[in-house]
Order: structure tokens, then sequence, then C-alpha cells
């Protein structure tokens, strides 16, 4: 799907009910270099600077360098104090209030109080076109209290999902005057209150921001300026970090060794990130249970993920990668590999003799792709690869969901609920076939009903989970990390699974 909805990543944890600011993570960074200085991020640009109508997951990276949200997650994954300085719930999970920091601004000097947040999360549930409105189904009123630093949010049903989920897109608060005066602007004029503030911007090529003063964790901001790029290609990656043209740069694993070679940090943070393929079964042959099973077996991902990401990557089956609460480890070798077992299973389904089947692609994914066309080859099925252009991808596969097959990754989300919805609901953006299983929305709503800190959550999850790989057509084939290659004059990077995020940072 291209870097922005095909490499993103995103995260799901727990949290206790009560949180208040008595320590903010920062990331554990070093503080090697000085103060000051521009960091150039060769990394990926966005679908739209406006976190309402923003269209892939990939794109949290560079909104969370305009935009602060609600809550952050922290180096496991737990939401933590970033505006709101605390949050309670009530006995019963149906309201849940959150208390922001006192003294908070906007880029263009809005004061960011009670008001502003109840108006921005009101504008995601009700703006024409937001992208963020199933999120918040369970909203059911947001209020402003007296005081101006109290949000109080009711819900229509029990949801202790919402300080996770409040932690991304959802949760980053735009100014109400930006919106009330130009909507529709804020795609390409970003107005938060974020850690920088955007200066130029060129679609699909450039970004440029400083730093924004008021921003609210301004002490661990040391850089001046930052300037976003696309990520480069494999073969000009080392050179452009060599000549200084970038500072840090998302590279793949098959740069690893050269960027090494050149003199280059090279960090390798874990992530959630996880390759799939998106299944529709309302399109032949799919709507045929056994031809996805088969598929699923006929799929040899040891020999996948050694390849497409020169052994960084770890075999999964499932959504999430081991050690994550959600992860089931009774999945772990869900459907192995078995050749022999996907060809009975298409004579089964009434292909005997094979068939044949179109996959979409990127040309970023392009070469997982032919790989998967080997495989499958060996079974008796033709696959007949179809590029599509990564601008063209969103609008293909995520809005027309007109593809029978395709290449795709789960970006992750901020909340479980949240990721199921993408991956598994029937609006979901990477579910094409849109339909669920009633048992696996009953599982989602005992998710929403378990408090995140209780001890039962992770089997909760993890059930949830479960029913979600044994009854859902995507395919997960293996997880990544996330590999970035830096200058030794720029200071090491935090280790965030969701988004990364540059407090501490310095450039030499």
């Amino acid at each position: 799907m291209g870097r922005r909805g095909f490499l993103g990543l995103g995260v799901l944890a727990g949290s206790s009910l009560l949180l208040a600011a008595c320590g903010d993570d920062s990331g554990s960074v070093s503080s090697a270099g000085k103060e000051g200085g521009t960091l150039r991020w060769g990394w990926s640009t966005v679908t739209s600077w406006d976190p309402v109508t923003s269209s892939a997951g990939w794109d949290v990276h560079a909104l969370s360098l305009a935009y602060a949200a609600l809550t952050k997650l922290d180096e496991k994954g737990n939401p933590v104090p970033a505006l709101a300085e605390s949050w309670k719930y009530n006995a019963d999970g149906t309201q849940v209030a959150f208390t922001l920091r006192d003294g908070l601004t906007f880029s263009d000097g809005t004061p960011l109080n009670a008001t502003a947040v109840k108006k921005s999360l009101e504008r995601g549930k009700s703006f024409p076109g937001s992208l963020v409105a199933a999120q918040l189904a369970t909203v059911k009123s947001v209020a402003a209290d007296d005081d101006a630093r109290t949000v109080t949010i009711e819900l229509a049903a029990t949801d202790y999902q919402i300080p996770s989920l409040l932690a991304g897109k959802t949760g980053m608060i735009v100014s109400p005057t930006a919106f009330e005066k130009d909507a529709k602007g804020l795609a390409t004029k970003p107005v938060g209150a974020g850690p920088f503030r955007l200066t130029e911007y060129v679609p699909n090529q450039s970004a440029k921001l400083v730093r924004f003063p008021e921003y609210w964790d301004k002490a661990n901001i040391h850089l001046d300026a930052f300037e976003l790029y696309p990520a480069p290609e494999a073969a000009t990656a080392v050179p452009a970090l060599q000549s200084g043209r970038l500072d840090v740069a998302q590279i793949p694993g098959s740069q690893v060794e050269a960027a090494k070679a050149a003199g280059l940090e090279v960090q390798v943070i874990p992530s959630l990130v996880t390759t799939v393929l998106d299944v529709n079964i309302t399109v032949k042959p799919f709507d045929n249970p056994k031809v996805v099973q088969a598929f699923k077996h006929a799929l040899d991902r040891k020999a996948l993920a050694d390849t497409q990401t020169f052994g960084l990557g770890v075999v999964n089956y499932q959504p999430f990668p081991p050690g994550y609460v959600g992860h089931d480890p009774s999945l772990d070798n869900a459907f192995p590999y078995d050749p022999a077992k996907a060809k009975k299973l298409l004579a089964e389904a009434g292909f005997p003799d094979g068939v044949e089947v179109p996959l979409t692609t990127t040309g970023v994914s392009s070469a997982l792709a032919e790989q998967v066309q080997a495989q499958l080859a060996k079974v008796g099925v033709k696959l007949t690869i179809e590029t599509i252009p990564a601008a063209q991808a969103t609008q293909i596969m995520y809005i027309q969901h007109s593809r029978a097959l395709a290449t795709d990754g789960f970006a992750g989300r901020d909340s479980a609920v949240q990721a199921f919805q993408v991956l598994f609901g029937e609006q979901g953006l990477m579910n094409p076939g849109r339909q669920t299983p009633p048992e696996l929305t009953a599982a989602l709503q005992k998710v929403r009903e378990t408090p995140l800190d209780d001890p039962s959550y992770p089997t909760v999850l993890r059930a949830a989970t479960k029913i979600a790989v044994e009854k859902m057509p995507n395919i997960f084939l293996f997880t990544t990390p996330r590999v970035l290659a830096r200058k030794k004059s720029v200071s090491e990077l935090g280790s965030f699974l969701a988004v990364q995020r540059f407090e501490g940072v310095r450039v030499g």
C-alpha cells in the first residue's frame, strides 16, 4: 500500500484508570549533542495534515510533530499524560473526565482549554468525511466544565479504551479557530499544539517546521527546526545520510550493513508493523472459505520474512507480535506451511486444477508480491500481479474496496478495539469484504468493558484475537521492526512503539 499505509505501526496496551502527571516518559534517549539545530528526517509525507481526514495510519508520525493529543503512549504502549495531566473513570466506565494542564495554547495563539478540546472532539465525530468518527462511536457527548481544564466524556456504553484511543490521531486536538475559519485548509496548514509548527509544505515532497515555544513538554524538545522528506529509495538512503541531505532515515534491512560500514548509527526498534494480505470475501474465489484456508497454508511465512526483512522480521499469524498483551501464543503456528493441504483444500473448493487470482500491490511491495506469486504457483494458483501507483492506493484499497487480494501492512492503532475495527470491523479499512462475525463483535464488546488494569484484560483481549484469526480472512505474514539509520551527530532516538517521537533528541 505504499509506505504510508503499508509500513505503518501502532500499539495497543493497558493502563490504570487514574493517572497523575508525576513523571512524564521522555523516551530514554541520549543527551549527546547540543541545543538547537535542524533535523532532516527521511520518512514519509502525509495524506493530510488534518488528523480528522488523514487516511493512512502512517501519517501519525508526521502529524505528531504538529499536534499533541490528550494522552500519549509510553515505550511499553501504556497511555500516559500529555495535554491531559490525569483522567478518571466513574464506577461503571460510562464516563471519563480528563484534567488538562494549565496554560496550554495552540500554535495560532488560541487558548487550548476544555472548550477547545470539546469542539475538537465533536468535530471528529461530526465533520463530513471524518475518518475518526467510527472510533468515537461510543462517545455520547463531551462537556467542558466551568474550570476550563476539565473535559468530561459521556459514553453510550462502558468503554475503558478511551485513554488509549485518544493517544493517536483521534485524540489530536485541533485549534477551533482554525477549523471554524477554514476546515479544508487544515489539510495543508495544520494548527495544533505539538512540538513544532509547520512553516512550509510541498505535498509529497517536503515539510519544514520550527519549534513551537509553548509546547507543553518544551523542556524536552532541543531542536530548533525539523524537515520532513519521503524515505529515500534503498540504493540512495546511505548516500543521502553521508552527504548530509538527511540526518535520520528509515532504511530497509538490506541496507543495514552498508549503513554501518559507512559509519552511520543504526537503530533497530521493535514495532507492531505486521505485513498482511487483505482478502475480499465478496469477490470470487474468496467467497469460498476453503480457498481462504488454502491460501493461509500455501504461504511459507519464514521464507517471506527472511527475504523481505533480511532476517529482521518475525513470522506471525496474528495482528500483534509476541510479547504484546493481545498476542495469543496458541496461534503461533495457526496455519503451518503445508502445500499438500493447500492443494487438497483448493480441490475441495472446486479447483482441482488450480485457480487464477489477481494480486494488487504497489511498487514499494512488488518484491513481496513476486515472492508470494512464486509460492502460490506451487499449489496451482496462478497469481496475476496488478501494480498500482502508491498515490492511488488509499482510494482503490481503503475506500473503493474493489480488489480481491492485496499486499498491505497493518499500521496499528492506539487502542485494542480501534485496531480490531480497522482490521475486522464492517467499516474497517482493511476489511474489504465488510463482514464481521457476531461472535467477534461480542468479544470486542467484552474488551471494551474490561478495565485496562484488570488482571483479566490480557485473557479477554487474546480471546478476541483468537476469534479474529480463526474467523476472518486476513492473511497475516510477519512483523518487522523499524530500522532507522542516523548520522553520529544525532543523539540516540527514543524507542517508541506507536509513534517515533523526538523528545530529548539533539543534533551535534
